[in-house]
Formats: C-alpha cells, sequence, structure tokens
C-alpha cells in the first residue's frame, strides 16, 4: 500500500474531477468521471492551481530537505506566472505584490487588508505534501507557517494544519480514526476545533472559506467507504469542487492507497508520472526516515 504517492495522486484527482463543476450547483446527474468544461475550460483529466501549488510545496522539500519559506514562495510564483487565472483571490492579489518587489509577509498583510480577510481555502489546499515530509508531531506548526505565507488570517493555516495532521499520520499507518482524534487534540483555535472536531453536527458547504471547504472535505472522507466514494462524496458537492475534491481525495489517498484509486482515474490524470515521482522522491527525503538529520534553513 503505497500511501504517500496515494495522497498526491489523488489530490490532483479530485482536482481534476471537480474542476468542471467549479462554481455550480450541486449537480442533478453524479459524476463519476473526467469530463471537459468549467468555469475555466479544461481538458477531461487536467487539474488547475490546487495541484500545481502543492506539487510547488512538493518540489521545495525535495530540493532543499527542509521547509525553505524563501524557496516555497519562489515555486510557488513559478506556478501562477504559469496560470495566473486558475488562483484564488487571495493568492492571487499576494503573488502580484511579490512579483512587483513587496516583501512576502507584508504581502500577506496588505492582502488580507484590501480583501477585509483572508480566510480562503488557497493555503488548506496545497499544504498535504507536508504531511507526508513530516511527522505529525512538527506537522501543525509547520502547516501554520506555511500557510500564513500568503494567507494572514490564522484560521486558514489550523484548517490546514487539521487535515496535514491526519495525512502525515496515516502515510505512515496510522488508522483513519485515531489520525482524527489527534489532529482534533492538537487543534488549538475554537472555531477550527468546533467545526472540524465535530464534522458530523454541520452540513457541508463547498464554499472558498477555509472552514467551510475544509469541513466538507473531512466530512466526505470521514463518512465513505472508500476511496472513490470519498472523492466523489466531495466533488459532488459543487460550490468549490475543485478544492474540496483535492482536499478529501489527499486524506483518501493517504489513508487507502495508491492501489486504492481506480485505473481509469489514474490513466486519464494529466502528469501521472510527474506527480508520481515527486510523492516518491518526498517519501525518500522525509524528515523522519532513518538516520536523517534536517539541515538548518
Amino acid at each position: 500500500m503505497v500511501r504517500h504517492a496515494g495522497s498526491l495522486v489523488a489530490l490532483a484527482i479530485g482536482d481534476a474531477l471537480g474542476a468542471p463543476l467549479e462554481g455550480s450547483q450541486k449537480p442533478e446527474a453524479w459524476l463519476a468521471e473526467y469530463r471537459s468544461g468549467g468555469r475555466l475550460f479544461r481538458k477531461k483529466g487536467e487539474f488547475t492551481d490546487d495541484t500545481l501549488q502543492a506539487l510547488a510545496v512538493a518540489e521545495s522539500l525535495v530540493a532543499c530537505g527542509a521547509f525553505s519559506e524563501n524557496d516555497l514562495v519562489q515555486k510557488l510564483s513559478e506556478s501562477f506566472i504559469v496560470r495566473p487565472e486558475w488562483f484564488g483571490p487571495t493568492s492571487t492579489l499576494f503573488f502580484e505584490l511579490v512579483q512587483n518587489g513587496t516583501v512576502p509577509h507584508l504581502a500577506a498583510r496588505i492582502v488580507h487588508q484590501r480583501n477585509h480577510g483572508s480566510r480562503t481555502n488557497g493555503s488548506v489546499m496545497r499544504g498535504f505534501p507536508l504531511g507526508i515530509f513530516f511527522p505529525a508531531p512538527e506537522v501543525y506548526a509547520l502547516s501554520l507557517r506555511c500557510s500564513s505565507l500568503t494567507h494572514y488570517d490564522p484560521v486558514a493555516g489550523h484548517c490546514s494544519a487539521f487535515l496535514n495532521t491526519m495525512a502525515s499520520d496515516m502515510v505512515r499507518g496510522t488508522s483513519r480514526s485515531r489520525a482524527f482524534r489527534h489532529a482534533r487534540s492538537l487543534c488549538t483555535n475554537p472555531e477550527v476545533h468546533a467545526v472540524l472536531g465535530s464534522y458530523a453536527q454541520y452540513d457541508p458547504e463547498p464554499s472558498l472559506d477555509s472552514v467551510r471547504c475544509a469541513h466538507a472535505a473531512l466530512r466526505s472522507f470521514m463518512e465513505a467507504k472508500s476511496l472513490e466514494h470519498a472523492i466523489l462524496a466531495a466533488v459532488n458537492l459543487g460550490g468549490d469542487a475543485d478544492t474540496v475534491g483535492a482536499c478529501c481525495g489527499a486524506l483518501a489517498g493517504a489513508c487507502w492507497g495508491l492501489s486504492a484509486i481506480p485505473c481509469r482515474w489514474r490513466d486519464g490524470l494529466e502528469d501521472y508520472d510527474r506527480i508520481v515521482r515527486t510523492a516518491n522522491q518526498l517519501w525518500e527525503r522525509r524528515a523522519d526516515r532513518p538516520g536523517h538529520t534536517l539541515p538548518h534553513l
């Protein structure tokens, strides 16, 4: 069971399946296969900035052998240049400011002020490679740092940290229920703890809001009996379907592994070989591999 590759591949699959439904109402007909179309037209099996940003995080960790804010901002900026129209409101303004010379942490604060908040889900969808690379005890704080690079509101960071902690535990063999309880025990934000920690008490809302998005992904995952069912439950909510699908997919892949992903989805996914290769490199260089000491950056 290759859980690290399962997590990154299933993230991209959830993204690609949900992309045509982005911004739509809950579909009347259940979507179970890739299709073309969407608010920003994509071919069958093409992913969006959710996967581009997750790959940027993964490739930065592989290149540096550690979490490097400067390298990560550079790689995320390069992803923005590739397809700027795919990025959400918080990330778009952030990268525009950085490209014009604004220091990243100042840019995040400016975005927060101009947009009257920054609790959107752009930092949640990209953070899962942190869970593959770092063991759970380290993931929570690093997820907050990674999120704060672009999203000044700490709520987004706590949503990312909660899901990344679960992914970290599950790729290392922990059960779904234990991973959830561990993440809940580490969560210090009252709102995130209340909503994600009691996910069954809230109806899923596939929103751009980080808490609602993370909750929709988490509930879809926790109540599913298989990876396929989890991802389809997430993307068929509509709304921000690509991001909810990506977050749910990352959790489901970490739980059930690469072999649980239907062949039809793997075969039709854009850049499948690159995603698997990156996931394997990430795992081979992970922080808790035997005999490894992290460099100081």
